[in-house]
């Protein structure tokens, strides 16, 4: 039995290996392989790309683009005095996903509850551990949840050139995160399109009890991009790789540039600059060398005491001619004119 098995197998191996060379060994334009690649790329299209991060290649190419960043927290009743923690802890959190600095990205942080406080401004502090312990320093207000009243209050006081906020001539761009757990005990529609209106981008952030409607009310749009709903505070740190990813500006010149000398960051774009003694060409990629052109300026006292002469030198001749001094005028004129300059010499 074992030996008819064996001898079947041995008679049906060479149409089992050119089976499988027809099916490896496909020539680049073959019909049956450009249809297996095309099944293959209508699978992939139907599902999402995948998403990997790479933490070196994130750490050299992704940074935060320059912002002028307001935080407006809920400090009301509703939110117990751990969960208030969480929130301050998020903030740090964001505060070190961030390029901070008087050129990069201001920080200030708006607090309120039945009033509103603004915990410090966007000129207040420009580095990382300034910032946090400021942050730490933040204590809950309590009472009510007037929403509307701390954007108001972000658009009139926060985000002003008094503030620290910079000229709409920078270009810098202009955010607010809110973090809220209730429903707004004031009017939010009108003064949030004031602020979109004002080009200011909002985020709003919902937690446990949070109405979505009135998020959605208050986010700029695409509201799937700017809208974010958490369970508990306990888990709000999460969202602070969501808003990395969301905040990130890829870094133009690390992407790959054409300059010949330098590549000079400008948001989200770049320029080309030269070294010193070089110009920047037409093509504003290239440099060439600085020409340098020397202009030679005759003296004028020089030229002035030559026509004086000249002017002497015509005088003389004419009065020696009038009086037949010279009876050979091409003689005489080189005898005079050598004597002439004999004696201005």
């Amino acid at each position: 039995m074992m030996r008819s098995f064996l001898c079947s197998l041995l008679c049906c191996a060479p149409l089992l290996l050119s089976s499988v060379r027809a099916t490896y060994h496909l020539s680049a334009g073959d019909p049956q392989l450009i249809a297996a690649q095309s099944y293959a790329q209508t699978r992939s299209n139907g599902r999402p790309p995948p998403r990997t991060l790479n933490p070196a290649k994130t750490d050299s190419q992704c940074r935060s683009r320059p912002l002028d960043l307001v935080f407006i927290i809920d400090s009301s009743r509703s939110v117990r005095p751990g969960e208030f923690e969480k929130v301050k802890i998020f903030l740090a959190d964001m505060v070190d996903t961030l390029d901070v600095g008087s050129d990069a990205t201001r920080v200030a942080v708006v607090n309120y509850a039945s009033t509103v406080k603004i915990e410090f401004l966007l000129k207040d502090h420009f580095n990382k551990p300034d910032l946090k312990k400021a942050i730490s320093r933040i204590e809950p207000l309590a009472a009510g949840t007037m929403t509307g009243l701390a954007i108001k209050t972000a658009v009139n006081e926060a985000f002003t050139e008094k503030s620290g906020a910079r000229p709409r001539s920078r270009n810098i761009s202009k955010v607010a995160i809110i973090v809220t757990d209730g429903r707004p005990q004031d009017q939010v529609e009108e003064v949030s399109a004031a602020a979109r209106a004002s080009g200011i981008e909002i985020y709003a952030v919902g937690v446990d009890r949070a109405d979505m409607r009135s998020l959605q009310l208050m986010a700029s749009i695409p509201l799937e991009d700017h809208v974010f709903y958490v369970e508990t505070y306990g888990v709000i740190e999460k969202l602070t790789s969501k808003f990395r990813e969301t905040l990130c500006g890829l870094d133009p010149c690390a992407m790959g540039h054409d300059c010949e000398h330098m590549c000079v960051n400008s948001n989200a774009s770049y320029y080309c600059k030269c070294r010193n003694g070089y110009i920047l060409n037409a093509d504003k990629k290239t440099c060439s060398l600085k020409q340098v052109k020397v202009e030679v300026v005759e003296d004028p006292c020089k030229c002035e005491a030559r026509l004086a002469f000249q002017k002497q030198a015509q005088a003389a001749i004419q009065q020696l001619t009038a009086k037949h001094i010279l009876p050979v005028v091409s003689d005489g004129r080189h005898f005079i004119i050598n004597s002439l300059c004999s004696t201005f010499h």
